[in-house]
């Protein structure tokens, strides 16, 4: 039976609708896999020489002292982008398959998941150093077989996780207060972990605790799957009290009003748009790492002027490149009624500039690293109203991955909306205003740099008629793709 799934599997992939246009795509993340296999690889065999030559203790040792915060980065990353493998499985339930049959293949399906695999480049050459420098080979085994369980367990994990948004803020949280107690030197966790994971080595028996869990883990995963494995599982909402919301004085914008109320009761009213805010205001923070000056290799020019795009655009990334994505439920029935393009993108940009300006303000507070600093951010804002607000708008045309707003996951995106169109789209939105402001910078001064960035957003800001008119042919053209990538359900 596991054969037969394997083949249908391989059939859904090549005749999906966007097989062809991503192909590029596909092999730009096949190079990027290998690239990170390499580095893993590389990194397996180093390590233990790295460790012992710049701080002349013993490599296991250190691993060991870290493993909880590897292990840690390693379910937040998943959270963010592990894909959770699914198959079709409503047209197999009327079928004479056992249902423990489709849980255990849907679940045998994240084994081979490449957030798994990349682990194995670096702990098995690890393991092999450590034999050929005098180990114990049993032990460096238990050791290995330890470490890889805790890495499954957490591939469970993220099944389990994938849906609770607040477990996964709890894990953000823990990560950084631990972190910043490490770091100031108020409380070190990893003495009293590493004694766990240098155990699964020094002993002969500890390992056998992370093998335990990740069974009961698998158990546990099987069980929740099966139990909602019928074909009525869903179907029946929450019954909750009924609020009306009339946003009565946006009907003084006309049509373009009707738009932004329904963008509005959207964003309020579904778990996605709401997972999707969330992540918006967490871009906000993201220019500590460049503004502070606490990691050096961040600290140039270049560097900040990319964070500053993203400090204001963040809203502009999540919500504006999955438009007109957001309205697939019934964006068919949207098609067949009278409605200009021309306005509904209008909404759109609108929304988007407004979610932009906002961010533009609430990061005020980095006024506290210096004025410098917040001019660059009210550049990257006027380039993100004036550039990059168009330019999400184009590639959203080319994204044609439906979304379920009752669902959290995946707040970035599906990796299907990702084509070769909306990769090229993407490099002027962070590259050029890095040029405009390198060309500033480096042949004149740093307010030259400012002002060629910004004369930039003003300039599109200009031509807003005009860019909008060759957007709307855009989502003319590709008006009957895109009504037929949403009715594909898988």
């Amino acid at each position: 039976m596991f054969r037969k799934f394997l083949a249908l599997e391989w059939k859904s992939f090549f005749r999906a609708s966007s097989f062809t246009g991503n192909m590029v795509m596909k092999i730009i993340m096949i190079v990027a896999a290998i690239y990170f296999a390499a580095i893993f690889f590389l990194a397996g065999f180093g390590t233990y020489y790295l460790i012992e030559e710049s701080l002349n203790q013993d490599p296991l040792v250190i691993v060991s002292k870290f493993a909880l915060y590897y292990l840690v980065v390693d379910i937040v990353i998943r959270l963010f982008l592990q894909k959770i493998p699914v198959i079709n499985i409503r047209p197999l339930l009327t079928l004479p398959i056992k249902r423990s049959t489709i849980v255990n293949f849907a679940l045998g399906k994240t084994a081979v998941s490449f957030f798994n695999l990349l682990h194995a480049f670096f702990f098995v050459p690890f393991s092999l150093v450590l034999i050929k420098e005098g180990y114990d080979v049993v032990n460096v085994v238990f050791w290995h077989l330890g470490m890889m369980a805790l890495l499954y367990c957490n591939n469970f994990l993220n099944i389990l996780l994938n849906d609770k948004d607040n477990l996964f803020i709890i894990f953000i949280v823990m990560l950084a207060v631990f972190g910043g107690l490490q770091y100031y030197e108020v409380f070190d966790i990893t003495k009293y972990t590493s004694t766990f994971f240098h155990g699964m080595y020094a002993t002969e028996y500890l390992f056998i605790i992370p093998l335990i869990l990740l069974a009961i883990l698998y158990a546990v995963c099987f069980k929740y799957l099966k139990n909602h494995l019928y074909l009525d599982t869903g179907l029946k909402g929450k019954q909750e009290e009924a609020k009306t919301e009339d946003y009565t004085w946006l009907n003084q914008f006309g049509a373009l009003g009707t738009f932004l109320k329904n963008d509005i009761k959207l964003i309020r009213r579904n778990k996605r748009s709401k997972t999707t805010m969330f992540m918006s205001f967490m871009f906000l923070f993201y220019g500590l790492l460049f503004f502070t000056g606490s990691l050096e290799v961040y600290d140039n020019p270049m560097w900040k002027m990319f964070a500053a795009i993203f400090v204001t655009g963040g809203f502009l990334f999540t919500f504006g490149q999955f438009v007109p994505s957001w309205d697939s439920a019934y964006y068919p029935l949207m098609m067949s009624q009278n409605i200009q393009y021309r306005e509904y993108i209008s909404a759109k940009w609108w929304l988007v500039v407004i979610g932009t300006a906002l961010s533009t303000l609430l990061a005020s507070f980095y006024l506290y690293f210096g004025l410098d600093i917040y001019l660059l951010v009210i550049v990257g804002g006027i380039y993100n109203i004036g550039v990059n607000s168009h330019l999400v708008l184009l590639g959203g045309a080319f994204i044609k991955t439906p979304i379920d707003l009752a669902s959290s996951k995946q707040a970035f995106g599906d990796k299907k909306a990702f084509n070769t169109q909306t990769f090229l789209l993407s490099l002027p939105k962070l590259l050029l205003p890095i040029l405009f402001y390198a060309l500033g910078y480096y042949f004149v001064n740093e307010i030259m740099g400012y002002a060629l960035v910004a004369a930039a957003g003003i300039l599109g800001l200009a031509f807003r008629n005009k860019v909008f008119t060759r957007i709307e042919k855009v989502y003319k053209a590709e008006k009957y793709k895109t009504l037929a990538a949403y009715k594909q359900k898988n």
